[in-house]
């Protein structure tokens, strides 16, 4: 079952309301707007200004881009300004391939840091790894560079070369390695059999244009044959996100009605229900989700989704937290623009904004041991961590900010949601020991599945 869902229904659905706010507000709208205006000449005033009279000549363009981009700053980490080639760059990645060196980063302490290498990338067989400190690209030191910025530098055609700085714990002094940038092909879905062909294995690396119809076609593969799956493992673990409405459509491959995700923004057009459709193949087989601190957006929804609705287990530790809905709008001059415009909502009403889906089974990852032998669990970078991220309430906290406690029918609540929470699974010597106790629980289902069958409860004679 793969629907293909309108693009661009965000955009749309802001522009419309925005219409609506505009007619309705009347005077007050006119009194911000004479404000607004104010503020822009002095802007213009600065600008004009600095062509004059700044010691070296500067373009307009440069200026004006870089107002924008300081603009974009005071909000969330996720909204940002794309210059045209960056915006082209957008499309190119989310149709699964483009030129670079193949990882993925993020700002942390205001530090340029890789959050985790793509695998069979240059940058993978380099041996760059998670927790890697940037501190400059090309000889460009990487202080005060903006998120765009840098992975505009990094990017570019198959073939030519990038020189970034690396500072690692461990290193006495920063390495510096040279790649050879290659097209970075992203295959979203990937799909195999387990434990003697009777369980199916789906990872969903990202969420891409073609991401539910490349789901759809892995399912019927698994189902056919000889011998249909009797359950199957979903990893979505270090998924950062990517299209919402494939997100959605994964989702609802596995749930036959009801809600599987609901937006609520400032303007009422940015609220939106997203519910599963009836379809005549029946995947009612168990499922298992696995999910890390690396799951984030649209695998979060889909780990939300399938857990608020009873249809799978989710299994490992919490995922990253990000329950924010960003529009990408086109500009003239061929920019674009990320927005948040929205948040999002797991079908009980839960919010997992900077805290995240907490496993039905908490199992840790199994963690490479450094030098001395001994076990170190590696930091990682969640949504918390971010500067100007949004709480759990909607509102701006900055980084690092202290949880608040919840009341306590909140935490009975939680506490019957995840029973299991309290009781963490021990990673062994195992490869994989999320994946290995994910196979674990569905053979076990299975068994009991089949004794029920075999062995059916004895009818109440009384």
């Amino acid at each position: 079952m793969y629907r293909n869902r309108p693009k661009g229904i965000f955009f749309i659905a802001a522009i419309a309301a925005a219409l609506v706010f505009i007619i309705s507000q009347g005077g007050t709208l006119r009194a911000q707007t004479d404000e607004m205006y104010k503020k822009l000449k002095v802007f213009s005033d600065v600008l004009s200004i600095i062509q004059k009279n700044y010691v070296e000549e500067t373009k307009p363009e440069d200026l004006i881009y870089g107002a924008i981009n300081g603009m974009l700053r005071t909000l969330d980490p996720h909204s940002s300004f794309m210059m045209p080639d960056m915006y082209k760059e957008l499309q190119v990645e989310t149709k699964g391939s483009f030129g670079g060196i193949g990882i993925e980063i993020s700002m942390k302490k205001n530090i340029l840091t890789i959050v985790s290498p793509i695998e069979d990338t240059p940058a993978y067989r380099a041996g760059l790894k998670a927790e890697d400190k940037i501190l400059s690209i090309d000889g460009e030191s990487t202080e005060n560079m903006t998120l765009i910025d840098a992975v505009k530098k990094m990017r570019g055609p198959a073939g030519t070369t990038v020189t970034i700085s690396i500072i690692r714990e461990g290193f006495f002094e920063p390495k510096d390695f040279t790649l050879t940038r290659e097209t970075i092909r992203i295959k979203s879905v990937k799909y195999k059999r387990l434990e003697e062909d009777t369980l199916g294995y789906i990872r969903l690396s990202q969420f891409q244009e073609n991401t539910g119809e490349e789901f759809n076609k892995a399912l019927d593969d698994l189902e056919g044959g000889a011998k249909p799956i009797q359950g199957l493992v979903l990893d979505l673990r270090n998924n950062p996100g990517g299209l919402l409405d494939q997100a959605v459509t994964v989702c609802d491959e596995f749930l036959e009605d009801g809600l599987i995700v609901y937006t609520q923004g400032r303007l009422s057009g940015q609220d939106m229900r997203f519910t599963a459709h009836p379809d005549d193949e029946k995947r009612d087989y168990p499922i298992i989700v696995l999910v890390n601190a690396g799951s984030a957006s649209g695998s979060e929804i889909v780990a939300g989704a399938l857990q608020d609705r009873h249809r799978a287990v989710v299994l490992g530790t919490t995922t990253f937290g990000k329950a924010s809905v960003q529009t990408i709008i086109p500009l003239d001059d061929g920019s674009g623009l990320r927005l948040t415009t929205a948040l999002y909502y797991t079908p009980n009403g839960r919010s997992i904004q900077a805290t995240g889906i907490v496993p039905d089974v908490i199992v840790k990852d199994k963690a490479a041991p450094p030098a001395t032998g001994e076990r170190k669990e590696m930091p990682v970078i969640k949504e918390k961590d971010l500067k100007g991220h949004f709480g759990p309430g909607g509102k701006p906290e900055e980084t690092g900010a202290p949880e608040t406690k919840k009341p306590e029918q909140e935490q009975k609540q939680d506490e019957e949601q995840v029973p299991e929470q309290e009781e963490e699974e021990k990673a062994g010597d195992d490869e994989d020991p999320q994946l290995t106790r994910a196979t674990q629980l569905l053979k076990s289902w299975n068994i009991f599945k089949k004794m029920e069958t075999q062995n059916p409860p004895a009818k109440d004679r009384s």
